[in-house]
């Protein structure tokens, strides 16, 4: 087992299987994968746990805090299509700073996990995986602690869809630039529900080119460069945006978790009116939303970050107090 290099990104990756869902968390099928998400001495940088099968894995990256310091609660990051987790180092820092361990996971179909790139199995595969995480995670932070999901994109909705059916406790969430409703150019294509049908894996254009992104040239850079970034989206994928963004809009008037909602005025691949009519719908009092009308998709990405940055800060902070816990989580 290879262990990171001291020159290596402070964020030390770990694979978990992604069928580990029904796997007891106290190791009765084989010892049990504890990453210490909090505040813990470092992993082993790759583990897998028993029971699984070792192509068909999920990649996660933490970003503790130190031991007996003060600490406000877990942050688990869900990144968007196309990206992987390791795109969020900067935003994991800030976090950090403000008293929050964070994790996160390359979602299936991207970055360093399994599967074809911008495909899934099955619609609700994506959301069964972030159980997954959730449950490894919950599984080694103290109770006292709040676990928030962090969203980009996709993976807003991924997060939203979940909490929307109540699969999984978490104490709040951040929905920034949700796929709420997409752009014609996906949601009409020919026969997209047709598609998913008889040709799930069909590759469709999603355009989702990286000056639509950001204003952020050094950011745009980057993109280019990374190996583990793509604009691959299969007919699945695309109907599965679609119809599940639809599904939370319908749930917003009934929405009861805290919820912060961020979203862009000159977004290319997803329509703000979405997210204007999420927030609109949800209770006042337990959705705070915030509109950025010059910024692109990638908020906590663009060149004028510190506006979106401030109001993430302002309420997490408000809601989740930092505490003192007496010690770590044991370690196995």
């Amino acid at each position: 087992m290879r262990r990171a290099g001291a020159q290596e990104q402070r964020a030390r990756a770990q694979r978990i299987p992604a069928r580990a869902l029904c796997q007891a968390p106290d190791g009765r099928r084989g010892r049990s994968h504890r990453p210490h998400a909090l505040t813990s001495r470092l992993p082993p940088p790759s583990t897998w746990l028993p029971g699984s099968l070792p192509d068909d894995n999920l990649v996660l990256h933490d970003w503790p805090l130190p031991v007996g310091g003060p600490i406000r609660g877990q942050v688990l990051l869900v990144h968007g299509l196309g990206e992987h987790a390791g795109n969020y180092t900067e935003l994991a820092d800030q976090l950090n700073h403000w008293g929050f361990s964070v994790r996160g996971y390359d979602q299936y179909g991207h970055g360093d996990s399994s599967g074809q790139r911008g495909d899934v199995p099955d619609e609700d595969r994506l959301m069964r995986d972030l159980a997954t995480v959730i449950d490894d995670t919950r599984a080694v932070m103290d109770d006292r602690l709040p676990l928030i999901l962090l969203g980009q994109g996709m993976g807003a909705l991924v997060a939203a869809r979940l909490v929307s059916r109540k699969l999984r406790r978490v104490e709040g969430l951040v929905m920034s630039s949700p796929a709420l409703s997409v752009c014609s150019r996906i949601a009409q294509a020919p026969l997209l529900r047709a598609m998913a049908l008889v040709a799930a894996h069909w590759p469709i254009e999603s355009r989702a080119i990286a000056e639509d992104m950001t204003h952020d040239l050094q950011a745009i850079e980057a993109w280019r460069k990374d190996r583990l970034r793509h604009e691959c989206l299969t007919a699945r994928l695309a109907h599965f945006i679609v119809k599940h963004g639809e599904e939370v809009l319908a749930r917003a008037p009934r929405w009861k978790l805290p919820t912060l909602l961020l979203y862009a005025g000159r977004d290319q691949l997803v329509f703000s009116e979405g997210s204007e009519r999420f927030a609109r719908l949800a209770p006042a009092d337990v959705v705070q939303a915030h509109h950025f009308p010059m910024h692109f998709h990638a908020l906590l990405h663009e060149l004028d970050r510190q506006p979106v940055y401030e109001a993430l800060r302002q309420w997490l902070c408000a809601r989740y107090p930092a505490i003192m816990l007496n010690q770590a989580p044991p370690y196995p």
